[in-house]
């Protein structure tokens, strides 16, 4: 099953779950303070002012309450000082006059601050709540079950405050099995969704239409360089009327609206020569696989993609296709057909499928996360360890391994065939 996000677990760059003491009872710190600095300055020789202390008190309460707990606490503050005043020298000396309005000066600054804060974290709160909504249309929760699988995942994006990315998996029933797919846009970030939602509906739509899986590759293949070749004319327009490029993260997408008939592949009609347009340079890396629900095989078309692990027992052992097939969307580049690799995938067995992400990821000696020891070392402590519990393993140790922050979005899945 997908892996939910814990909250203090949620963010690349949270490193470590720790202790937080109740805020409630924090702000009962500045209270106390109130009452201590009061007192002791009550009762104080007459040479010795203690009341200026009074601004920790809503200083300290600004980063543990909202604003209305502060402007309570400052309030507090200026009536413990008239206090100290009435009980001391009195209000009407300029000492004292002069306290009360650096206090109040100061005390409505740290309000103010306190206002902005809390604006900014209610709309930090709103971009997350729509971040979390496009990663539940954009990338769905793969099943627990399809067929004689078993499926777990988990996504981390490396852009801040983001929940998407370039990185992707998807997967479909077809009428004999299941098909899987995993990529990895050229780029990060938000910059790279607009690719990533191309392919995941291309797949959709397609991956029960195609009964050999060459020919599902090369719909994909299609769809990615019709989009190149659309962008590309928009580019040329916008740079003849002087516009300049548009960003790639505002453009449209999809094959629909270009008159092309869903599955054909640009071939030369408008698509973008490399050599002069740098849209050419965006390109999906991805393996796609089809796992049917009779046999004990499993059959892939890698794209430029990071080989699959199959987890065999405590074996780990990389599924290195005899020949890579080029990158989604750079299709055009050799005439051959796809080709399809064939491999064992007995009952038992596990498929770990990842990004680069994931293997590029580095520690602070810029070392690189190395994958395959930690998955050898971790199924042969625990061989028959449920892949959702491999995942949550994985997914903690490279975050331990990178600091807590990822330089590139990172995904993995694991399928395990039941029977």
């Amino acid at each position: 099953m997908p892996l939910r996000q814990h909250p203090d677990d949620r963010r690349p760059h949270d490193r470590r779950r720790s202790w937080t003491p109740d805020r409630r009872a924090l702000t009962a710190v500045p209270l106390a303070l109130i009452v201590v600095i009061t007192v002791v300055d009550v009762l104080a020789p007459p040479d010795i002012h203690l009341g200026p202390l009074l601004i920790v008190a809503p200083a300290l309460t600004a980063s543990l309450a909202g604003a209305r707990a502060t402007t309570v606490v400052a309030l507090l503050s200026l009536a413990a000082l008239t206090v100290i005043g009435i009980l001391r020298d009195g209000l009407t000396t300029g000492n004292h006059e002069t306290q009360l309005g650096a206090l109040l000066a100061v005390s409505a600054l740290i309000v103010a601050l306190r206002v902005l804060r809390d604006r900014h974290e209610r709309e930090l709160a709103q971009v997350r709540s729509v971040s979390e909504a496009a990663q539940r249309v954009l990338l769905r929760p793969l099943p627990d079950r399809t067929g004689p699988l078993h499926l777990a995942s988990f996504y981390l994006a490396a852009e801040a405050e983001a929940q998407v990315g370039g990185d992707l998996y998807a997967a479909a029933r077809t009428a004999t099995g299941t098909r899987l797919l995993v990529g990895d846009v050229r780029g990060k970030g938000l910059s790279s969704l607009g690719d990533a939602a191309l392919l995941l509906g291309a797949f959709r739509a397609a991956a029960h239409l195609y009964p050999d899986l060459p020919d599902l590759v090369g719909h994909l293949d299609g769809s990615i360089a019709w989009d190149l070749a659309q962008l590309a004319e928009q580019q040329r327009a916008q740079r003849e009327d002087g516009v300049g490029d548009r960003p790639r993260g505002f453009r449209r997408t999809g094959p629909t609206d270009t008159g092309a008939p869903p599955g054909t592949r640009a071939a030369n009609d408008g698509r973008p020569d490399p050599a002069t347009d740098d849209s050419g340079e965006s390109f999906i890396t991805a393996v796609v696989l089809d796992v049917p629900d009779d046999g004990a095989v499993v059959r892939l078309v890698d794209c430029g993609h990071p080989p699959p692990l199959l987890l065999h027992g405590d074996r780990v052992t990389a599924l290195e296709p005899r020949r890579t097939s080029p990158p989604l969307g750079l299709g055009d580049l050799v005439a051959a057909p796809y080709v399809v690799e064939e491999f064992a995938f007995l009952p038992g067995d596990r498929l770990l499928i990842y990004t680069d992400g994931v293997i590029e990821a580095r520690d602070s000696e810029r070392r690189f996360y190395p994958l395959t020891e930690r998955v050898a070392e971790r199924t042969a402590a625990h061989p028959a360890e449920p892949p959702a519990a491999l995942l949550l393993h994985l997914r903690r140790d490279l975050l331990a391994h990178a600091g807590g922050r990822l330089d590139d979005d990172a995904a993995m899945v694991v399928v395990e065939r039941i029977r």
